[in-house]
């Protein structure tokens, strides 16, 4: 058959494998493979349909096959880097190139190939020394500069040595210097440049460089390379300079970039900021005089611009903020008199608050002078101008308010101007269209904001359901309000109505990179809220469509830092890395991965391929080093100064996960999978697939990995809740009492191994590769020399935690906080599953009976019998309570809280179905949880 023949029966399968068919693909591989058995290319896309077909193990054969081949072949190669990407051998991936390069090494696109095989895997070093090898074989400008940035990358790797960094960036120096061409003649080569410079403090070169009218120019159409050249001059100190060529910019040019103009501001107060030690009269004098400057350069913008544009007054504010800072200033009353000039002019705008918001430390008599100001502007509503006026004149009053004036009368009083506000203001927006906010909007905010610290002062939860029926009430209103849904958000898990709280979380349509900043929203202790048990997987999806973003990151960053290579966007490489780096390890993903977790143990069988898998996982999350990447700062927090923000009030049991309670976790369930799994590090090293993540977390090198496993920290206790505290005491107790008896029954590794190559063996025809049967022909196994530990009762805490957690529950059933209950029903449901996980390995008679450990098995039984208990009676009380809670009785209650609202268009009608949405939201997960609980004991009591 030809070439041609062969090219279209192999088309099919391209084909199949861009639509997704990998069943029609697997087909069409196996048709050519029976007439071409030899087919490397086939063999590939086979190995890539398998790969896609979570088929992993049959996938293994072929693309080791491959690779031992070592393939040259454009179609195969490229067919193997999605194969190996797929199973995350990266390392073999640069292999494959290294020898198809040898094979070809003229072949410029191998050698290419073999650097971004390398970068994917940020060894720079290696791709360095590719980078040379390019440049020396084929002369490319590009693979020069290729070879630099991969010296500033390697320098800059946390794992370099200090006194190596200054040796890479002098060689990246001597390499620009060594390029025929000059830097200049590429934006990014030149930013490369001056990057480097600038880390040597090569200040000669650098004004050589940016002095040049090629540096110029560059410097007033590049964004980055004007960046540097500012940092160059700050660090040079060359304050008056960059001041200098500011002025010229905003008079001359008219350019109102805010950054020009704290360079003027910067440059004022040097004499004073880069002194050391007591500051002089003459440069208190100098700083003076600069300031009379400063101030007469502002002071002509805001003239020249009037109402076009507010850089100028905003630069007077901040000239006399500083000023004041400083010591300099002599007025005592100009603040306030900026600030009041400064609304006057754009207090129509809705940027005035946070414009003006860091200069409202106001204290004493400055304080009441701002304050008589505000009293000073008519309040109305005729018009969008005069509201946005009267919105900002609230707010600011608002955030001045002292403690003494946060009484629950006096935020009701306040609540009522707001509503009143907003209701008048309405009209102005009945005729935009529904993708436009209402110019209103921050009216309901600021009542929202209101409602809250309500409830915070009073405890009083009738005020977040009188905030939840307005707000949903202004939603209707404008559906493009989205703040209002984050507050919403917040009250609704408050109040235990987590699937009101959900439908407001996918209401605002959060897409990519928002998962990672915004999905705690909804997914913070997400497990509190589970119907998993019950086979409702909504939270199990939740968390899965929240972690597609850290897989498409690892699938595309990696993607743009290649085509950033490729086109030469060197300013653009390190922010790409910076950005894959803090996905891949994110805080948020790994709280996401043990929320997750919790939940799947509740629903799917405690088997040990599940523990396995976890618990590799678990111990690659254990040791990275964490970035917290969480959005906090959000939420349209119109709360005053002398209390707590909005976040901070409205975050669940106030406490937010961070880094010590992921740690805590991790240590916890990692311990616990450890005893429950036969793998230890040899196993595990050996049925590895894909490449070992780096080790980037930072611990104390001497203690041993159980010893960081057993390691807790105030610091991170801190950050749990009281009742995750005893369930942490409880799963170390039962960990510490059970684990000699793990580590006696666990089988010898070549036990382990012999078994998993059975296994491979079955599935694939072909035995695990690199591992031999012993030789004896048995399975490895073999009788413990040393005695089985001596049973010893278990701690009093144990049996205890579970009777301690049912007198718990029932001192809570009164306090009427559904979300305090489900809480602590979900963490004596985690504790029980523990003690399944616990004893797993010995609800094997044969284990038992071989290790002697008879006396056991008593132990083990009394300690899931307290369990079944607890979960069988607070099983029959959250039923209880949920009955209740959905009565007529409660209903009515939640009714009268909604239509207590001082409004005079939220009728009967709306607070009924408000409160109605509430109640059966909070009934349902009640019934649930307990139908959970329930069905959790029955399938676990033996």
């Amino acid at each position: 058959m030809s070439q041609a023949a062969l090219e279209r029966q192999i088309r099919p399968i391209y084909e199949a494998l861009d639509s997704g068919s990998t069943k029609a693909a697997l087909v069409a591989c196996n048709k050519v493979l029976k007439k071409y058995p030899k087919n490397e290319l086939v063999k590939a896309l086979k190995s890539l349909a398998l790969v896609r077909s979570q088929k992993v193990e049959e996938s293994l054969v072929l693309c080791d096959e491959i690779l031992e081949s070592k393939p040259t072949n454009d179609a195969t190669l490229s067919a193997m880097t999605l194969v190996l990407k797929g199973l995350g051998r990266y390392n073999d991936t640069i292999t494959m190139f290294e020898d198809a390069w040898k094979q070809q090494p003229g072949n410029e696109d191998f050698g290419a190939q073999t650097f971004i095989a390398n970068t994917r895997t940020a060894n720079w070093k290696a791709a360095q020394q590719i980078a040379t090898r390019l440049y020396k074989a084929f002369q490319e400008d590009r693979y020069l500069y290729w070879n630099v940035i991969s010296a500033i990358l390697q320098a800059n790797d946390p794992e370099t040595p200090p006194n190596m960094k200054t040796i890479l960036y002098k060689l990246a120096h001597r390499l620009i210097e060594s390029c025929p061409t000059p830097s200049y003649i590429n934006t990014d080569r030149f930013y490369l440049h001056l990057s480097i410079v600038r880390e040597l403090k090569l200040w000669d070169e650098a004004k050589k460089l940016l002095d040049s009218d090629v540096g110029k120019a560059i410097c007033a159409t590049s964004l980055s390379v004007n960046e540097i050249r500012r940092e160059i001059w700050k660090e040079q100190g060359l304050h008056k300079e960059e001041s200098q060529r500011a002025k010229e910019l905003i008079l001359e040019k008219n350019d109102r970039n805010w950054l020009e103009f704290l360079a003027v501001l910067d440059a004022a107060f040097a004499p004073i900021t880069t002194a050391e030690g007591e500051v002089s009269d003459e440069r208190k004098a100098e700083v003076s005089a600069n300031v009379d400057a400063a101030r007469s350069l502002f002071t002509q913008v805001a003239e020249l611009d009037g109402l076009k544009d507010r850089s100028g007054l905003l630069g007077l504010v901040e000239l006399e903020r500083r000023s004041r800072q400083h010591g300099v200033s002599e007025d005592p009353s100009k603040l306030v008199a900026l600030m009041s000039k400064y609304f006057n002019t754009f207090g129509d705008k809705s940027c005035c608050f946070e414009d003006l918001k860091p200069f409202l430390s106001l204290e004493g008599e400055e304080l009441e002078r701002w304050s008589s100001f505000l009293k000073t502007v008519s309040l109305n509503v005729d018009t969008v101008d005069n509201l946005q006026r009267t919105i900002n004149v609230h707010k600011f009053i608002r955030y001045n308010l002292s403690g003494d004036q946060l009484t629950v009368e006096g935020e009701q009083e306040r609540l009522k101007v707001y509503i009143e506000h907003y209701e008048h203001a309405l009209p102005l927006g009945a005729n935009l269209p529904s993708t436009e906010r209402q110019p209103a909007d921050d009216l309901a905010l600021l009542a929202g904001n209101t409602y809250v610290n309500l409830w915070t002062i009073s405890g009083d939860e009738s005020h977040l359901q009188a905030g939840a029926a307005f707000l949903e009430y202004a939603l209707t209103k404008s559906k493009q309000l989205f703040f209002a849904r984050l507050i919403l958000i917040r009250i609704y898990r408050l109040l235990g109505a987590p699937s009101l709280a959900l439908e407001h979380y996918r209401a605002m349509g959060i897409k990519q990179v928002q998962n990672d900043t915004l999905s705690h929203l909804h997914l913070s202790r997400a497990s509190t809220f589970s119907l998993a048990p019950t086979g409702d997987l909504t939270y199990i999806s939740e968390c899965l469509d929240a972690t597609s973003i850290y897989l498409s990151n690892s699938q595309e960053t990696s993607d743009f830092i290649i085509r950033a290579f490729n086109s030469e966007k060197y300013s653009q490489i390190p922010e790409f890395i910076t950005f894959e780096e803090r996905l891949e390890n994110s805080l948020q993903r790994d709280c996401i991965k043990i929320e997750y977790l919790r939940m799947r143990l509740s629903h799917e069988q405690l088997l040990s391929d599940l523990i396995d898998m976890e618990l590799i996982e678990l111990k690659f999350v254990f040791d990275r080093l964490h970035y917290d990447n969480r959005d906090f700062e959000i939420f349209p927090d119109y709360q005053p100064k002398a209390s707590k923000s909005l976040h901070e009030q409205t975050v669940l049991f106030d406490k937010v996960e961070g880094m010590g309670w992921l740690s805590i976790f991790l240590k916890t369930y990692i311990r616990a999978f450890q005893h429950a799994s036969d793998m230890d590090d040899t196993v595990e090293d050996k049925l590895l697939i894909g490449d070992r993540p780096k080790q980037t977390a930072v611990f104390d090198k001497s203690l041993t990995y159980r010893e960081r496993l057993k390691q807790r920290t105030e610091e991170e206790y801190a950050e749990l809740t009281e009742e995750e505290r005893k369930f942490v005491d409880f799963t170390s107790a039962l960990a510490d009492w059970i684990e000699p008896y793990h580590d006696y029954a666990r089988p010898p590794p070549e036990v382990v191994l012999a078994e998993a190559a059975k296994q491979t063996e079955l599935k694939t025809g072909h035995p695990l590769k690199g591992f031999q049967l012993p030789a004896n022909g048995t399975n490895g196994s073999h009788k413990k020399d040393e005695e089985p530990p001596a049973v010893t009762e278990p701690p009093a805490l144990l049996a205890q935690h579970f009777e301690d957690a049912k007198a718990r529950f029932a001192a809570l059933k009164g306090s009427g906080s559904v979300v305090d209950i489900l809480h602590l029903a979900a963490l004596v449901q985690e504790a029980f599953l523990f003690v399944t996980v616990e004893t797993l390995r010995f609800k094997s008679a044969s284990v038992i009976k071989i290790n002697k450990f008879g006396g056991l098995v008593p132990h083990i039984k009394a300690i899931r019998a307290a369990g079944v208990s607890a979960l069988k009676e607070i099983s029959a009380s959250v039923l209880e309570i949920a009955e209740t809670v959905g009565s007529a009785d409660s209903r009515k209650a939640v009714t009268q809280a909604c239509g207590a609202v001082p409004s005079s268009k939220i009728d009967h009608d709306f607070a009924f179905v408000s409160a109605k949405k509430i109640v059966e939201s909070r009934k349902k997960v009640l019934e649930g949880v307990s139908k959970g609980l329930a069905k959790v004991a029955t399938n676990y009591a033996s």
